[in-house]
């Protein structure tokens, strides 16, 4: 039986990583998973998926996905879909059809809440609505388990501005909530932006 699955975790606790591994992985057996992302995301190319670590291939976006005709959609073993706290609710509603009415699995992968701690609109719907709900855990500076994705700027972290600013290590560390909420960025401090 298809489900729908949530994997989030922190800055850097290899999701994307993980998404490449497990498409790769579907791929080994013969298998065809399709990568998607939402268009929001233009990081890395218009529709290339890479990790920190260097992986990356070709996907498609979301917005496209949701266009395809379900048989297309039903030629797929799995659908991974990466950066997925910027989807929408409609969206994700989508994920649903696909798991319950075309009984394909679909993994998203994605942070469970921004830099003030607040839950992106894909997540919300995700937790409310995943069968399986996965965390990819990484750690703080100080060791502890790091749920806290803190933006940083001129060397602090800050706790206003616009839910959604892309980047990566050079704009966003995680911490554990205690250091977090003091601000303290340890032997992680950034240097001026």
């Amino acid at each position: 039986m298809a489900k729908l699955y949530f994997r989030h975790g922190a800055m850097g606790s290899s999701k994307t990583a993980n998404a490449l591994m497990v498409e790769y992985n579907y791929y080994e057996r013969g298998k065809r998973a399709l990568l998607v992302k939402p268009k929001i995301d233009t990081r890395d190319g218009k529709t290339v998926i890479r990790s920190r670590m260097g992986l990356e291939k070709e996907g498609i976006f979301v917005e496209d996905l949701v266009e395809m005709e379900d048989s297309e959609i039903k030629k797929y073993d799995c659908v991974i879909v990466d950066e997925a706290q910027f989807v929408t609710k409609e969206q994700v509603e989508f994920f649903t059809h696909i798991v319950d009415d075309l009984e394909v699995p679909v993994i998203c992968y994605g942070l469970r809440v921004d830099f003030k701690h607040e839950l992106f609109e894909g997540s919300k719907w995700l937790m409310a609505w995943a069968d399986k709900i996965e965390e990819l855990k990484t750690v703080c500076w100080c060791g502890k388990g790091a749920n806290c994705n803190a933006r940083i700027h001129n060397g602090k972290v800050i706790y206003d501005g616009e839910q959604i600013v892309m980047g990566g290590n050079e704009t966003y560390v995680s911490l554990c909530r205690k250091h977090y909420l003091e601000g303290n960025l340890g032997n992680n401090e950034k240097k001026e932006m």
